[in-house]
């Protein structure tokens, strides 16, 4: 398969999600429309190494299709990464950035006949607010959705009033964040005990998970000794 071309998109706005979460819109001008598939990803090329692949950093896209030109991406500060240190304090607002895009298979099925199962992390929820919007906006058929969604502290919960939000416009989504630290009125913990709790009837369901590696590769092995088929299980690494 040939690679994609490379293209340029304009940052028309930044606004800080938490502190050390921004969120980026870019536009993309020589399109009029910019098509993708809900859990795909961009790789931006940043001028911060004389080799290529040392320049190249991607991101899920966090915003869903629209008809429009104008992506969203939500970036977590590596305060030892030079690609998101780039991004804090280089980038503004009428910045040009290059990339190459959309890419990935980390995607709905065209059919959606099972309960599905979003697990993940930190920013590894952009793919999947792109697909339950996505599923909101076309009306698409499924069955119950679930997002699993851990991180430390409460300040840390991305898109929060609107996944509360979103769970009273789409039906069957349930949105269940869960904290490792800090003290609020949900759930304590880590993800994995909420699909062991919500799967021990081994019901028929998809699962997709995104965020850091030892979240991944444990829920991962965690549903294979539960039963669930590796067909059954998608996965997106970040880091």
């Amino acid at each position: 398969m040939a690679l994609l071309p490379w293209l340029t998109g304009k940052v028309i706005r930044i606004e800080d999600e938490t502190a050390d979460t921004r969120r980026l819109w870019i536009a993309i001008p020589t399109v009029e429309r910019f098509e993708f598939q809900p859990g795909q990803f961009l790789t931006l090329d940043l001028p911060i190494h004389e080799k290529a692949n040392k320049r190249w950093r991607s991101y899920s896209i966090a915003s869903w299709p629209d008809g429009s030109n104008i992506v969203e991406l939500i970036i977590v500060l590596d305060k030892l990464g030079a690609g998101t240190n780039y991004l804090f304090n280089e980038v503004k607002i009428g910045s040009v950035l290059s990339f190459r895009g959309p890419q990935g298979v980390f995607t709905l099925q065209p059919t959606i006949d099972k309960d599905l199962f979003f697990i993940c992390t930190g920013t590894g929820i952009a793919p999947f607010r792109s697909m339950l919007h996505y599923i909101r906006v076309n009306q698409l058929p499924s069955k119950n959705i679930y997002l699993l969604f851990g991180c430390r502290e409460e300040a840390d919960l991305l898109y929060h009033s609107e996944m509360q939000q979103l769970e009273k416009e789409l039906p069957g989504f349930h949105y269940l964040p869960t904290l490792s630290q800090g003290n609020w009125e949900g759930r304590i913990g880590y993800v994995h005990a909420l699909y062991h709790e919500l799967c021990s009837a081994k019901q028929p369901a998809d699962f997709y998970l995104c965020g850091w590696k030892d979240m991944v590769d444990e829920a991962r092995q965690a549903l294979l000794n539960m039963g669930y088929e590796k067909a059954c299980i998608r996965q997106e690494l970040y880091g």
